[in-house]
């Protein structure tokens, strides 16, 4: 059933819903309450709304079938409010008409439903693994919301090439190897290989690297690697070494060391005083892998642990990852959830979404009782191939494992929290010495990076009561015909005109009257029809949807959400950038944002800046002044994500083939012809015949390649 408009409605559902009830009075929800008493709503604000809410539902639970599925709500704007999951559709859905009490969180999502879109599966399995990757993919206003779901790194040993090879691996697992993780971040994975390196010497070049060496390279020579390449090794020798790396890896690390220990005390007694000191650097290594640990386990082999903590409305839930009795890290989450859900609630949700993406091991951890664990813990089974077991531990060590999580989860909560006051210290003293009329919800700091123009590119970082909203980062790629190399000023105006330029458009889609009227911008998910959802097909479920983005005005009722638009835009630079972001600003139509310069100082000395703003003579901060520090790290950051975009750009502008710019050639064809020719120019130098014979390559394809390079011969 697809999501339909109250216009869309068949016309039986129109009526009062009376009909349909006696009908079908033993599929009624059951009010509660007697004939003609109106329903208690606990809440504070129109109760109209949440009657008018209760009627679209009732319409459309009307039709429901009473099977498992998944069910969406949406605004009169077409934007996802909530995403819930049900054994019984009818029933569930019914639930929110059924007139009784709800939360306040319940009766604002009613109040604002204007449509609604169900999606039947086969079993309620199906049903909570679609209704996870759903609340991935929309992020609906009323869900638990995680905030961090970047995939996490792993270590791979590769055995698909001619000698293994160790390296970080992140994404699907396409490559032959063994997998080793997750590691919970990369600094974790990045100190383990290197340290493996130094055990095993593996190595960690690629395969073309590899075999186009005719000499060790420096790895080798500083004992990193056992040159492989050049046969400085056994092609067995090695091959034991990459076993014994697994086996470290799969947990048989005493093992390991210990038949390290032995054959180091065997050349000790032989003499070979060398080949001991090298066994003793091996495992000195894989020493220091297990010293940086922290707590490791000697019950549980394999297993998250997952511990909550709540202060002040606010959830923080940390993870941490146990493999092959090994502590492999931790990672803290604060995910987004209205403050009167429970705990169990959060959690429940939260271990949904998380292994949207990830496999689940044998055992996962809880701190508390989550509701449905033992659906969850099916649905997490069906996705592997082997049983998941979901526990909330009462004594022994899995009990102090997640007793030590929890500790962390609460210290991270309270450095967030004493984080989250600091920063609102801060954004209120930087109102106030810039002259704004509050604090700053949302700061916009630009720059932009060039060598002499070239690959010019325009950064913008943003900031708000949380620190660095890194999700809000954008680069702007600067092209412009009249930019003299070397001018600092050209870049800006462009860049402004860009961005300014951009957004007084989009705003002017939705207030085609005041175009620079301040208005965010965001996507509203336009979702096709849904048929019956067939087994096996949850991961696959991004197929019924399709999203088209259309910039509206920002809900009035959102007042705590960060805002699309900023209320201080800092450029770094001086007087004569500051006027040129402003000339820009003028010229798309943009008014009412607070710009101010920042210039550095003589000498460009951090701590010595002057700031200029508009109608006010330039001043200066005391040297010691914590607003003075805050500036900086906002300029510092803009500097930084500027100069590492330009870097990029930079990079992948050398390394660029002009085979990438051929039309149908891809990275099998490029790969087949550089393959058969060798270098670009002995491509672009063969003649048509010569290219029609390269394997893998048609005629057309060869035609099209030889009149790119010959098109002006």
């Amino acid at each position: 059933m697809s999501r339909r408009a109250l216009t869309d409605l068949p016309p039986d559902t129109f009526d009062d819903g009376r009909d349909a009830e006696r009908d079908d009075a033993a599929d009624e929800p059951e009010a509660g309450l007697p004939d003609g008493e109106a329903p208690e709503i606990d809440f504070d604000f129109e109760p109209g709304a949440v009657q008018a809410g209760t009627e679209v539902i009732r319409r459309f639970w009307s039709t429901l079938p009473s099977s498992p599925g998944v069910y969406r709500m949406f605004d009169h704007r077409g934007d996802v409010l909530y995403v819930g999951k049900a054994k019984n559709l009818k029933a569930r859905v019914g639930s929110y008409a059924r007139g009784q009490a709800h939360s306040n969180r319940i009766a604002r999502m009613i109040s604002q439903t204007a449509a609604m879109e169900f999606v039947t599966t086969a079993t309620e399995t199906e049903a909570l693994l679609l209704e996870a990757n759903l609340i991935k993919q929309l992020k609906p206003r009323f869900n638990v919301l995680m905030r961090d779901d970047k995939s996490f790194p792993y270590i791979l040993v590769t055995d698909d090439g001619p000698a293994p090879q160790i390296v970080k691996h992140r994404g699907a697992r396409r490559r032959k190897g063994n997998y080793y993780g997750p590691f919970a971040s990369v600094w974790a994975v990045n100190r383990t290989v290197n340290a493996l390196q130094r055990a095993f010497l593996l190595r960690t070049c690629t395969d073309s690297y590899y075999e186009n060496r005719t000499r060790p390279c420096l790895l080798y020579q500083i004992k990193r690697c056992s040159g492989p390449c050049t046969g400085e090794i056994a092609a067995e020798d090695y091959a034991a070494m990459a076993d014994s790396a697994r086996a470290f890896l799969a947990g048989k690390s005493n093992a390991v060391k210990d038949r390290m220990r032995a054959e180091m005390q065997e050349a000790s007694e032989a003499m070979e005083f060398e080949r001991a000191a090298r066994f003793r650097d091996r495992i000195a290594a894989l020493s220091a892998i297990q010293g940086v640990q922290g707590v490791n386990t000697q019950g549980v082999e394999e297993a998250d642990v997952f511990a909550l903590d709540e202060q002040a409305g606010q959830f923080c839930i940390e993870v941490f990852f146990f493999r092959n009795f090994q502590n492999w890290g931790n990672r803290a989450y604060f995910p987004k959830a209205d403050r009167t859900m429970t705990p169990d609630e959060v959690l429940g949700s939260f271990i949904g979404q998380f292994y949207d993406d990830k496999p689940a091991p044998r055992t996962v951890l809880t701190s508390h009782a989550i509701e449905d664990a033992e659906l969850v813990a099916a649905a997490l089974s069906s996705r592997v191939e082997y049983r998941v077991e979901i526990h909330r531990p009462s004594r022994g060590e899995r009990k102090n494992l997640v007793d030590y999580a929890q500790r962390n989860a609460k210290e991270a909560l309270a450095r967030r929290l004493a984080d989250t006051a600091s920063q609102g210290k801060l954004l209120a003293a930087l109102g106030q010495a810039f002259g704004l009329d509050g604090a700053p919800r949302r700061i916009e700091v630009y720059d932009n990076s060039h060598i002499m123009g070239t690959n010019a590119v325009g950064g913008m970082i943003v900031a708000g009561p949380t620190g660095f909203m890194k999700a809000h980062y954008r680069t702007f790629n600067i092209k412009s015909e009249d930019l003299t190399p070397g001018d600092d000023y050209g870049p800006r105006t462009a860049k402004a005109s860009r961005v300014e330029g951009a957004a007084s458009r989009r705003n002017s889609h939705c207030q085609p009257c005041r175009p620079s009227t301040p208005s965010s911008w965001s996507s509203a998910p336009e979702i096709t029809a849904v048929r019956a959802f067939e087994p096996g097909t949850a991961r696959n479920s991004a197929a019924t949807t399709r999203a088209r983005y259309r910039f509206v005005p920002a809900p009035a009722e959102e007042s705590e959400a960060f805002p699309a638009w900023p209320d201080l835009v800092l450029i770094d630079g001086g007087k004569g950038q500051l006027d040129a972001a402003r000339a820009a600003l003028e010229e798309v139509g943009v008014a009412g944002v607070p710009l101010i310069g920042v210039a550095k100082g003589r000498d460009r000395d951090a701590g010595r800046e002057t700031f200029f703003v508009p109608g006010r003579p330039p001043f200066k901060l005391p040297p010691r002044d914590p607003t003075l520090y805050f500036v900086q790290r906002l300029r510092d950051e803009a500097h930084r994500f500027a100069i590492g975009s330009h870097r990029a750009k930079r990079k992948r502008e050398m390394v660029r083939n002009p085979l990438d710019e051929i039309a149908g050639i891809g990275p099998s064809r490029k790969r087949a012809l550089l393959h058969h020719f060798g270098t670009v120019k002995a491509i672009q130098r063969a003649a048509f015949e010569d290219l029609a014979k390269t394997p893998g390559v048609n005629a057309a394809t060869a035609r099209a390649v030889y009149d790119f390079f010959h098109a002006g011969a």
